[in-house]
């Protein structure tokens, strides 16, 4: 059973496992900066901490406030999901509110559409923002179909800051209810909320 938790110093050995799996490649909905130092513990603590906080910091150098939180299975690492609160000139063209990503084991098990419904879900309940914007590069066939299995229509496809294309795709908040995962907490992404997991 996948829940979203806060990031937490406890899931070291499970994360370190993940990054090893992921080796060179950008960990989409993680927050790693290219300073952060995440093999040892006290890096790995202190980048928490750091994402931890991220939902309360201004906004520097286009970096938003982002609310953060894992998908664990137990005491397993399985992958990260962010909510950025607001769009930046950048965000607006090809990142979007939300970046998810999977560990590569773990991946085609619906642990990346769970995690998107959950969120989504969890934003609809607060009542805001009325929309959010996804985007994934335009060769990720499976995150397009994780987007549009959780309601995201496409806008169109843009080139990104990298030189890369994006699809960029709206979820329409309004229209989207829980399914059979029953009530959502109106103020889930509060950091003294308890874990949730869908049943």
């Amino acid at each position: 059973m996948f829940e979203l938790v806060l990031p937490d110093a406890s899931f070291y050995p499970s994360f370190a496992e993940s990054h090893r799996e992921w080796g060179d490649t950008h960990q989409d909905g993680a927050g790693l900066l290219p300073d952060d130092d995440v093999t040892s513990l006290e890096g790995f603590n202190a980048w928490v901490q750091r994402l931890v906080g991220a939902e309360h910091v201004a906004e520097t150098g286009g970096i938003v406030p982002c609310t953060y939180r894992w998908i664990t299975e137990g005491s397993r690492y399985v992958g990260a999901i962010a909510y950025r609160h607001y769009l930046s000139p950048a965000l607006l063209n090809s990142g979007g509110h939300i970046g998810y990503g999977v560990r590569p084991s773990d991946r085609g098990r619906g642990a990346a559409s769970w995690a998107l419904h959950e969120v989504c879900a969890r934003l609809a309940a607060q009542g805001e923002p009325d929309r959010v914007l996804l985007s994934c590069d335009d060769a990720n066939a499976a995150s397009a179909r994780t987007i549009e299995r959780c309601g995201g229509l496409l806008e169109d496809v843009r080139m990104g800051g990298n030189g890369r294309y994006f699809r960029r795709y709206w979820i329409d908040l309004a229209r989207l209810r829980p399914d059979g995962c029953g009530a959502v907490p109106a103020k889930a992404f509060a950091p003294e909320s308890a874990p949730r997991s869908c049943r």
